[in-house]
């Protein structure tokens, strides 16, 4: 039996051991993709207690916590860290196969030394030890960054947002990580929403432009685009339902947008033609910018309207949407690069099954201009665990070029989530290292190294092109 895990933990064969330990492990981290506060990175907080950096914000504990019976005092309310945390930890020695398992202890293992098991009998232990070891100097937000070899970080903000942290940060040399925004503009696009007004007079005050039409929404829109891109933002992602596209004229959308300036409602049929020919103007706006453009689908969200009503969205009630038409997100691909205007694009959906579609749908618009062009992006969310990474990265194997994979990414907003990426590598070097040593790829290692630490590191740094060296 193997020790619970040990260094050889997910590695069940000597060739897997050697990838890892020779080759993954030794790469940095380009966190491309994750939702750290950019203010907590520029004022180095440093955290009372492991609730404050466990639980504070993390909707994925506790989605478990209420499928433990816990009462929502000890979730989001009123009840003591220390409370909340005893609650975690009971609720943690019931998640076998879980995700969280593997990355609390990982966490522990890393930051805190700890090489025993968390549970409700040992939770004061780890409280006191943890504790103890937060109020050290290496274990501010900053210091986890660099400890974790984190060599770049984006953020994800709003067009609206005075990008105020990352100025101070990119003038601060005491700090050499870059930390870049990341562009989402959702709240531009769902026009559906009852405080889309609201948001539209905001974005008119950071681009000190009047929206009175839908071209004049694109205008302020590519104006913060040009402050973003003076903060060094190369890099957008869309949280969407699915990739629609239902076409509209110009004229059409221009009256669509009229309608819900008015503070008329719109119908389903307009948002969708609205949100077709956003999503279209925008991807014309990266393409010419040589941006990345992310586009991230399948989720249907806050669906238990008590909790919503009470704790507001990213509260841990959301779930996998079974709709995502494929032939809608090829036909908007399609769009786009019928006038040579498709940018580099990484796909992600949380519905697993949509696995396939996308292998096939990316090989549709992949060119020379880039090497893996368009990305299936890694296990998303709900599949960022064992089983969802590695059916990701066998489909993307059987229908295109895992070489190519741009890898994994944080997609966070805990400081100690960076183990996540040593639980990817662990998992990549297992089923690649599994391949070579049933014959299905030759012992190779010039190859297969330079495969483990494209998809590690390498790979994004050339697919994002961002300048490492810049600070």
């Amino acid at each position: 039996m193997k020790a619970f895990m040990d260094e050889e933990f997910l590695l069940s064969t000597k060739t897997a051991q050697k990838l890892y330990h020779e080759y993954a492990e030794v790469m940095p981290i380009l966190d491309y993709h994750c939702h750290l506060v950019p203010r907590e990175i520029y004022e180095d907080r440093k955290f009372e207690n492991i609730t404050q950096a466990w639980l504070e914000a993390d909707h994925y504990k506790w989605r478990q916590m209420r499928s433990n019976g816990v009462e929502e005092r000890y979730i989001t309310g009123d009840a003591t860290d220390r409370e909340k945390f005893q609650k975690w930890a009971e609720t943690l020695e019931m998640a076998i196969g879980n995700p969280l398992y593997h990355w609390s202890h990982l966490e522990l293992k890393r930051y805190f030394g700890y090489d025993g098991y968390l549970n409700g009998e040992t939770a004061e232990e780890v409280w006191n030890l943890c504790n103890a070891k937060l109020q050290e100097d290496g274990m501010t937000a900053r210091n986890l960054i660099k400890q974790s070899n984190v060599t770049l970080v984006c953020t994800t903000d709003d067009p609206i947002d005075s990008l105020e942290w990352h100025k101070k940060l990119a003038e601060d040399e005491t700090f050499d990580v870059q930390v870049l925004p990341a562009w989402r503009p959702d709240k531009a696009m769902n026009l559906e929403k009852p405080d889309y007004l609201d948001y539209l007079a905001k974005l008119e005050t950071a681009s000190g432009m009047k929206i009175d039409s839908f071209a004049a929404l694109i205008e302020a829109l590519k104006n913060r685009m040009d402050f973003f891109a003076e903060n060094g933002c190369t890099v957008s992602d869309h949280g969407l339902e699915y990739v629609m596209h239902v076409p509209a004229t110009e004229e059409e959308v221009e009256k669509i947008f009229a309608k819900r300036l008015s503070g008329e409602t719109v119908s389903r049929q307009e948002e969708l033609q609205f949100k077709t020919a956003y999503m279209t103007a925008l991807g014309k706006e990266y393409h010419k910018r040589n941006w990345v453009m992310q586009l991230h689908y399948g989720v249907k969200r806050d669906n238990n309207r008590r909790v919503f009503n009470e704790l507001g969205p990213d509260a841990g009630i959301d779930c996998i949407n079974n709709f995502a038409p494929s032939s809608e997100m090829a036909d908007y691909l399609n769009g786009l690069a019928e006038t040579d205007e498709l940018p580099k694009t990484i796909l992600y959906s949380l519905n697993p099954t949509d696995n396939a579609s996308i292998g096939t749908i990316i090989g549709c618009f992949q060119d020379s201009s880039c090497i893996g062009k368009i990305q299936q992006g890694s296990g998303w969310w709900f599949n960022d665990n064992k089983t969802g990474m590695i059916e990701q990265m066998t489909s993307l194997a059987n229908l295109g070029l895992l070489g190519n994979f741009v890898g994994m990414l944080t997609d966070s907003r805990s400081f100690l989530s960076y183990t996540r990426h040593e639980y990817f590598r662990r998992i990549l070097c297992e089923l690649i290292g599994g391949w070579v040593e049933n014959g299905e790829y030759p012992e190779d290692y010039k190859a297969v190294e330079k495969i483990v630490k494209g998809i590690s590191y390498n790979n994004a740094v050339r697919y994002f092109g961002f300048d490492l060296e810049k600070k």
